[in-house]
Protein backbone atom coordinates (compact mmCIF):
# COMPACT_ATOMS: atom_id res chain seq x y z
CA UNK A 1 0.00 0.00 0.00
CA UNK A 2 1.73 3.55 -1.20
CA UNK A 3 0.93 5.88 2.01
CA UNK A 4 -0.28 9.31 0.79
CA UNK A 5 2.01 12.53 3.20
CA UNK A 6 -1.46 14.41 4.97
CA UNK A 7 -4.21 11.73 4.97
CA UNK A 8 -5.48 11.50 8.22
CA UNK A 9 -4.86 8.46 10.10
CA UNK A 10 -7.78 7.47 11.57
CA UNK A 11 -11.37 6.05 10.13
CA UNK A 12 -14.29 7.29 11.74
CA UNK A 13 -17.75 5.42 12.22
CA UNK A 14 -20.81 6.34 13.24
CA UNK A 15 -22.17 4.43 15.50
CA UNK A 16 -26.57 4.70 15.85
CA UNK A 17 -27.94 2.63 18.90
CA UNK A 18 -31.28 2.87 16.98
CA UNK A 19 -29.54 0.38 14.64
CA UNK A 20 -27.64 -2.92 13.51
CA UNK A 21 -24.50 -1.52 13.81
CA UNK A 22 -22.52 -4.87 13.50
CA UNK A 23 -22.27 -4.74 9.44
CA UNK A 24 -20.54 -0.98 9.24
CA UNK A 25 -18.50 -2.02 12.11
CA UNK A 26 -17.20 -5.11 10.45
CA UNK A 27 -15.95 -3.05 7.37
CA UNK A 28 -14.68 -0.24 9.18
CA UNK A 29 -12.11 -2.40 11.36
CA UNK A 30 -11.52 -4.56 8.64
CA UNK A 31 -10.84 -1.82 6.54
CA UNK A 32 -8.95 -0.01 9.50
CA UNK A 33 -6.80 -3.43 10.10
CA UNK A 34 -5.76 -3.75 6.53
CA UNK A 35 -4.59 0.19 6.22
CA UNK A 36 -3.19 0.25 9.98
CA UNK A 37 -5.31 2.97 10.67
CA UNK A 38 -6.83 3.81 13.72
CA UNK A 39 -10.33 2.93 14.61
CA UNK A 40 -12.43 6.08 15.80
CA UNK A 41 -16.30 4.97 17.14
CA UNK A 42 -18.84 7.47 17.25
CA UNK A 43 -21.89 7.95 18.85
CA UNK A 44 -23.55 11.72 18.67
CA UNK A 45 -26.52 12.45 20.87
CA UNK A 46 -28.77 14.79 19.65
CA UNK A 47 -29.95 18.07 21.40
CA UNK A 48 -33.58 17.91 22.53
CA UNK A 49 -36.20 20.12 20.82
CA UNK A 50 -37.61 21.51 24.16
CA UNK A 51 -34.06 22.20 25.33
CA UNK A 52 -31.04 23.40 25.49
CA UNK A 53 -29.98 21.62 28.34
CA UNK A 54 -29.57 17.84 26.89
CA UNK A 55 -27.79 16.45 29.47
CA UNK A 56 -29.84 17.91 32.17
CA UNK A 57 -33.35 16.37 31.00
CA UNK A 58 -34.55 12.89 32.12
CA UNK A 59 -34.89 12.28 28.01
CA UNK A 60 -31.51 13.56 27.29
CA UNK A 61 -29.85 11.20 30.24
CA UNK A 62 -31.62 8.45 28.80
CA UNK A 63 -30.02 8.83 25.11
CA UNK A 64 -27.22 9.22 26.89
CA UNK A 65 -27.21 5.85 28.62
CA UNK A 66 -28.54 4.33 25.73
CA UNK A 67 -25.27 5.71 23.49
CA UNK A 68 -22.71 4.45 26.08
CA UNK A 69 -24.07 1.02 26.18
CA UNK A 70 -23.81 0.77 22.27
CA UNK A 71 -21.05 2.28 22.10
CA UNK A 72 -19.03 0.24 24.82
CA UNK A 73 -20.73 -3.02 23.05
CA UNK A 74 -19.51 -2.09 19.62
CA UNK A 75 -15.97 -1.43 21.40
CA UNK A 76 -15.64 -4.62 22.44
CA UNK A 77 -17.14 -6.09 19.11
CA UNK A 78 -14.12 -3.93 17.43
CA UNK A 79 -11.78 -5.08 19.86
CA UNK A 80 -13.05 -8.97 19.91
CA UNK A 81 -12.52 -8.77 15.58
CA UNK A 82 -9.27 -6.85 15.87
CA UNK A 83 -7.17 -7.04 18.91
CA UNK A 84 -4.46 -5.30 17.79
CA UNK A 85 -5.95 -2.81 16.30
CA UNK A 86 -5.78 0.95 17.88
CA UNK A 87 -9.25 1.86 19.14
CA UNK A 88 -11.01 5.01 20.23
CA UNK A 89 -14.90 5.74 21.17
CA UNK A 90 -16.48 8.34 22.05
CA UNK A 91 -20.09 9.93 22.94
CA UNK A 92 -20.43 13.68 21.60
CA UNK A 93 -23.23 15.43 22.12
CA UNK A 94 -24.33 17.85 18.87
CA UNK A 95 -26.30 16.38 15.75
CA UNK A 96 -25.09 13.55 13.76
CA UNK A 97 -24.38 15.18 10.95
CA UNK A 98 -22.59 17.69 12.19
CA UNK A 99 -20.99 15.43 14.59
CA UNK A 100 -19.69 13.41 11.86
CA UNK A 101 -18.82 16.34 9.49
CA UNK A 102 -16.29 17.69 11.81
CA UNK A 103 -14.68 14.42 12.11
CA UNK A 104 -14.49 14.25 8.91
CA UNK A 105 -12.05 17.08 8.04
CA UNK A 106 -9.15 14.83 10.08
CA UNK A 107 -10.65 11.77 8.97
CA UNK A 108 -8.86 8.95 6.41
CA UNK A 109 -12.84 8.22 5.85
CA UNK A 110 -15.92 7.99 7.44
CA UNK A 111 -17.99 4.90 7.18
CA UNK A 112 -22.11 4.77 7.70
CA UNK A 113 -24.38 2.04 7.78
CA UNK A 114 -27.59 2.52 5.28
CA UNK A 115 -31.39 0.28 5.76
CA UNK A 116 -31.75 0.99 1.80
CA UNK A 117 -34.57 3.14 2.43
CA UNK A 118 -36.56 4.81 -0.60
CA UNK A 119 -35.24 8.24 -1.72
CA UNK A 120 -38.16 9.93 0.16
CA UNK A 121 -38.01 7.97 3.23
CA UNK A 122 -34.14 8.51 3.30
CA UNK A 123 -34.82 12.44 3.29
CA UNK A 124 -37.80 12.29 5.58
CA UNK A 125 -35.54 9.90 8.24
CA UNK A 126 -34.76 12.00 11.15
CA UNK A 127 -31.72 9.92 12.04
CA UNK A 128 -30.72 9.40 8.87
CA UNK A 129 -26.69 10.38 8.12
CA UNK A 130 -26.10 8.97 4.36
CA UNK A 131 -27.61 11.83 2.42
CA UNK A 132 -25.93 14.63 4.25
CA UNK A 133 -22.56 13.02 5.31
CA UNK A 134 -22.00 11.76 1.86
CA UNK A 135 -22.59 15.34 0.21
CA UNK A 136 -20.66 17.51 2.62
CA UNK A 137 -17.72 15.02 3.83
CA UNK A 138 -14.31 15.97 3.80
CA UNK A 139 -13.50 12.77 3.11
CA UNK A 140 -14.70 9.50 1.15
CA UNK A 141 -17.91 8.27 3.01
CA UNK A 142 -18.42 4.57 3.01
CA UNK A 143 -22.20 3.18 3.34
CA UNK A 144 -22.55 -0.22 3.92
CA UNK A 145 -26.29 -1.66 3.58
CA UNK A 146 -25.60 -5.47 3.78
CA UNK A 147 -22.92 -7.46 4.24
CA UNK A 148 -20.39 -8.62 1.82
CA UNK A 149 -20.63 -11.50 -0.26
CA UNK A 150 -18.67 -11.71 -2.82
CA UNK A 151 -19.03 -14.60 -4.75
CA UNK A 152 -16.73 -13.84 -8.06
CA UNK A 153 -13.43 -14.75 -8.26
CA UNK A 154 -10.94 -12.64 -8.68
CA UNK A 155 -12.62 -10.16 -6.42
CA UNK A 156 -13.14 -6.88 -7.86
CA UNK A 157 -13.82 -3.27 -7.29
CA UNK A 158 -15.56 -1.23 -9.29
CA UNK A 159 -15.46 2.56 -9.78
CA UNK A 160 -17.52 5.26 -12.06
CA UNK A 161 -15.69 7.47 -14.80
CA UNK A 162 -17.41 9.68 -16.03
CA UNK A 163 -14.37 12.78 -16.72
CA UNK A 164 -15.16 14.63 -14.22
CA UNK A 165 -11.95 15.95 -11.82
CA UNK A 166 -14.65 14.15 -9.31
CA UNK A 167 -14.35 10.94 -11.21
CA UNK A 168 -10.36 11.41 -11.28
CA UNK A 169 -10.28 11.55 -7.71
CA UNK A 170 -12.52 8.73 -7.27
CA UNK A 171 -10.54 6.40 -9.51
CA UNK A 172 -7.25 7.23 -7.37
CA UNK A 173 -8.92 5.91 -4.29
CA UNK A 174 -10.33 2.65 -6.14
CA UNK A 175 -6.66 2.17 -7.07
CA UNK A 176 -5.80 2.14 -3.50
CA UNK A 177 -8.71 0.01 -2.43
CA UNK A 178 -8.35 -2.84 -4.87
CA UNK A 179 -4.27 -2.95 -4.28
CA UNK A 180 -5.12 -3.14 -0.87
CA UNK A 181 -7.28 -5.81 -1.35
CA UNK A 182 -5.37 -7.91 -3.70
CA UNK A 183 -8.66 -7.44 -5.92
CA UNK A 184 -9.38 -6.25 -10.06
CA UNK A 185 -10.79 -2.82 -11.17
CA UNK A 186 -12.90 -2.40 -13.32
CA UNK A 187 -13.02 1.05 -14.59
CA UNK A 188 -16.68 2.14 -15.84
CA UNK A 189 -17.66 4.81 -18.41
CA UNK A 190 -21.82 4.32 -18.92
CA UNK A 191 -22.87 5.74 -22.16
CA UNK A 192 -26.20 7.16 -21.99
CA UNK A 193 -27.72 8.02 -26.00
CA UNK A 194 -29.00 11.35 -25.70
CA UNK A 195 -32.76 12.14 -26.81
CA UNK A 196 -31.37 13.87 -29.86
CA UNK A 197 -27.81 12.20 -30.67
CA UNK A 198 -25.77 14.40 -33.30
CA UNK A 199 -23.41 12.19 -33.96
CA UNK A 200 -23.47 8.47 -35.42
CA UNK A 201 -23.39 6.37 -32.06
CA UNK A 202 -19.76 4.60 -33.01
CA UNK A 203 -18.10 7.82 -32.95
CA UNK A 204 -20.08 8.67 -29.80
CA UNK A 205 -18.68 5.49 -28.14
CA UNK A 206 -15.14 6.03 -29.22
CA UNK A 207 -14.96 9.03 -28.16
CA UNK A 208 -16.10 7.36 -24.90
CA UNK A 209 -13.13 4.86 -25.07
CA UNK A 210 -10.58 7.78 -25.66
CA UNK A 211 -11.71 9.42 -22.55
CA UNK A 212 -11.96 6.57 -20.11
CA UNK A 213 -7.94 5.45 -21.78
CA UNK A 214 -7.20 8.79 -21.28
CA UNK A 215 -8.27 9.05 -17.78
CA UNK A 216 -6.21 6.02 -16.50
CA UNK A 217 -3.29 6.24 -17.97
CA UNK A 218 -0.50 5.96 -15.74
CA UNK A 219 -1.90 4.33 -13.01
CA UNK A 220 -1.22 0.52 -14.11
CA UNK A 221 2.39 1.35 -13.95
CA UNK A 222 1.75 3.02 -10.38
CA UNK A 223 -0.26 0.01 -9.49
CA UNK A 224 1.40 -2.77 -11.74
CA UNK A 225 -0.57 -5.76 -9.58
CA UNK A 226 -3.79 -4.42 -10.41
CA UNK A 227 -5.54 -5.74 -13.28
CA UNK A 228 -7.42 -2.82 -14.69
CA UNK A 229 -10.48 -3.74 -16.71
CA UNK A 230 -12.23 -0.96 -19.44
CA UNK A 231 -16.28 -1.34 -19.49
CA UNK A 232 -18.45 0.77 -21.38
CA UNK A 233 -22.19 -0.24 -21.67
CA UNK A 234 -24.74 1.41 -22.73
CA UNK A 235 -27.41 2.39 -20.81
CA UNK A 236 -28.83 3.97 -17.44
CA UNK A 237 -25.36 5.00 -15.93
CA UNK A 238 -27.22 4.26 -11.97
CA UNK A 239 -28.94 0.80 -13.63
CA UNK A 240 -25.24 -0.01 -15.45
CA UNK A 241 -23.10 0.75 -12.30
CA UNK A 242 -25.65 -1.15 -9.95
CA UNK A 243 -25.19 -4.07 -12.47
CA UNK A 244 -21.60 -4.40 -12.30
CA UNK A 245 -21.07 -4.25 -9.10
CA UNK A 246 -23.89 -6.79 -7.76
CA UNK A 247 -20.51 -9.09 -7.13
CA UNK A 248 -18.06 -6.39 -6.28
CA UNK A 249 -16.23 -5.62 -3.09
CA UNK A 250 -17.42 -2.02 -3.58
CA UNK A 251 -18.65 0.46 -5.78
CA UNK A 252 -16.63 3.91 -5.75
CA UNK A 253 -17.69 7.05 -7.32
CA UNK A 254 -16.86 11.04 -7.13
CA UNK A 255 -19.16 12.78 -5.17
CA UNK A 256 -20.18 15.45 -8.39
CA UNK A 257 -20.32 14.19 -12.12
CA UNK A 258 -21.24 15.43 -15.06
CA UNK A 259 -24.36 14.68 -14.84
CA UNK A 260 -26.44 17.25 -12.40
CA UNK A 261 -27.31 17.27 -9.26
CA UNK A 262 -29.65 16.33 -6.93
CA UNK A 263 -30.43 17.07 -2.92
CA UNK A 264 -27.21 18.54 -1.24
CA UNK A 265 -25.26 19.33 -4.27
CA UNK A 266 -24.96 14.97 -3.79
CA UNK A 267 -24.37 13.77 -7.92
CA UNK A 268 -27.79 12.03 -8.91
CA UNK A 269 -25.90 8.94 -10.13
CA UNK A 270 -24.12 8.98 -6.38
CA UNK A 271 -27.64 9.66 -5.05
CA UNK A 272 -28.95 6.42 -7.13
CA UNK A 273 -26.12 3.95 -6.46
CA UNK A 274 -27.10 4.76 -2.61
CA UNK A 275 -30.05 3.06 -2.77
CA UNK A 276 -29.84 0.70 -5.25
CA UNK A 277 -25.94 -0.94 -4.84
CA UNK A 278 -25.99 -3.51 -1.90
CA UNK A 279 -21.76 -3.79 -1.91
CA UNK A 280 -20.44 -0.55 -0.15
CA UNK A 281 -20.48 2.52 -1.62
CA UNK A 282 -17.99 4.78 -1.92
CA UNK A 283 -18.03 8.49 -2.58
CA UNK A 284 -15.22 10.28 -2.63
CA UNK A 285 -14.73 14.39 -2.77
CA UNK A 286 -12.92 16.12 -5.62
CA UNK A 287 -9.33 17.33 -5.71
Amino acid sequence: MTEKSGEGRELVVGIDPARDWHMPLAWAADEAHRRRLRLRLVVAVPPQHDTHRVNGTPHGLALRQVGAQALEEALNWARARHPELGLAGELLGGLPTSVIGRLSQEARMVVLGSRHLSRTAEYLSAGSLVVPVAAQAACPVVVVGDAEHVSRQPPYVVVGIDGSESSTAALAFAYEEADIRGAELRAISVWQAPIFLLQDEEVALQAQRRMLAEITAGWPQKYPDVVLRHEIPVGHPVEELARAAEHALSVVVGRRGRGGYSGMHLGSVVHGLLHRAYCPVITVPGV
